[in-house]
Order: C-alpha cells, then structure tokens, then sequence
C-alpha cells in the first residue's frame, strides 16, 4: 500500500521554503501530490496554470512529486486522491496556532487522514510568498529565495505591471 501525501497551498509563487517542505515529503511518503488550491481570501500574482506550471519546473527532479491543483475542500480533495496525510510547513510558533486550527477542522472532516508537519529549515524560517512578492516588485535580487524559472517569471510579471501601471 502507497503512502501519498498532499502538500496544499497557494504556491504565489513557490519559494525554497516550499521546496525544503516538498522534498523532504517526498522522502518520507511514497508519493506527494503538491497541489495548488484557489484560495478567495487571497489576490493572486499568478494563474493557477501559471503557479502550476512554475512547481512542476521547480519540481521536476524530485521523486514521487506531482503537481496538481484543485478548487475544492482540501479533506474532499484528499479523499478523492486516496491521500493518508496531508503535508504542512511550518516555519514559526506563530504559524502553529493557524494550522492547529485547520487541522483540528481537517479531522473533524476525516479523521482517516493525518495531518504532518515538518519544520522548515532555519534559511527558510523568514520566507513567505508574500516577502518574495513585495521584494521582487521592487526589483530587489530573490535569487537565493525562489529558482531560476520563479525569479524570471516575477520579473517578467513586475516589468509588466510596470509597464501597465
């Protein structure tokens, strides 16, 4: 029997932070399902294809890692997938009252699927997407934050906006 895992988020865009939190999932599960889910409390950068097409880059050479997305109820999703866990980063205490919340809520929904958390490693315990966003607009160097194709496509997106603003 596989072990697969999802690892949810917004990926606005995927950071190294995502990608410590991905891989060493992928160590420990047979497969991990990374998966983009539309979240309506945030304004994206990124399309959804856009996000997904920067993870499946970002991605490519880890084993048993796919890239998907999804617009329905994590646990409903997870159930669909087969998935026994869900896979979560966490970078600081103050990010463990928030998932203690979701997860609580996550196993009131199905109590079949457990909920792992790995701790970030500590080069990565500042980052966000939303750092990564507002240091890139203003055309600040995020080559040690994101991968190649990531800091490309932020610039292309921030010269854009430029341009259209």
């Amino acid at each position: 029997m596989s072990r697969l895992a999802i690892c949810p988020g917004s990926f606005d865009p995927v950071t190294y932070g995502h990608l410590d939190i991905i891989q060493r999932g992928a160590n420990v599960f047979d497969e991990v399902i990374v998966t983009v889910f539309h979240n309506t409390s945030k304004a994206p950068l990124f399309s959804v294809a856009e996000r997904i097409s920067l993870l499946e880059e970002a991605t490519k050479d880890i084993d048993h890692v796919t890239v998907d997305s999804s617009s329905d109820l994590l646990m409903n999703y997870a159930t669909k997938k087969g998935a026994h866990a869900i896979l979560r980063g966490l970078r600081a205490v103050s990010d463990f009252e928030y998932e203690m919340q979701i997860t609580s809520m996550n196993r009131k929904l199905n109590e079949e699927i457990e909920t792992f958390f790995i701790m970030t490693n500590n080069q990565y315990s500042f980052l966000s997407s939303s750092i990564v966003k507002e240091v890139a607009k203003y055309h600040a160097n995020v080559s040690d934050l994101v991968p190649e194709v990531v800091e490309r496509a932020l610039i292309k997106k921030f010269q854009r906006n430029a341009v259209d603003g």
